[in-house]
């Protein structure tokens, strides 16, 4: 199991924005291809202005498979038009479960 962490830091102020846009126009199209996010978050604490989501594959091979599925769905392509002047940096760590952990 490969767990994907992304954090996307955000044009100051544009946290609420860029949530909201993702709630209505990116949740559905990105679970129809990724599955279900591990979690969603935004920071509260620590560095402002950033949002971290989290997906779960089985393989980098799936992941490849799953995001180059998506990268060609016209309507996820609309979607990064509307966040695309709201982010500021994007940051993505691929890490790899420990042999103890339960691979759920």
């Amino acid at each position: 199991m490969i767990v994907d962490h992304r954090t996307y830091t955000l044009h100051p102020g544009k946290t609420n924005e860029y949530l909201e846009t993702y709630e209505r126009h990116g949740f559905a199209i990105q679970s129809k291809h990724l599955g279900a996010p591990m979690g969603y978050f935004f920071t509260e604490i620590g560095p402002m202005n950033q949002v971290v989501h989290i997906w779960k594959y089985q393989s980098l091979a799936e992941r490849d498979e799953r995001r180059a599925k998506m990268m060609a769905d016209p309507d996820w392509l609309a979607y990064i038009k509307l966040v695309q002047p709201l982010i500021l940096l994007q940051e993505n760590k691929i890490l790899k479960a420990a042999k103890f952990m339960p691979q759920a």
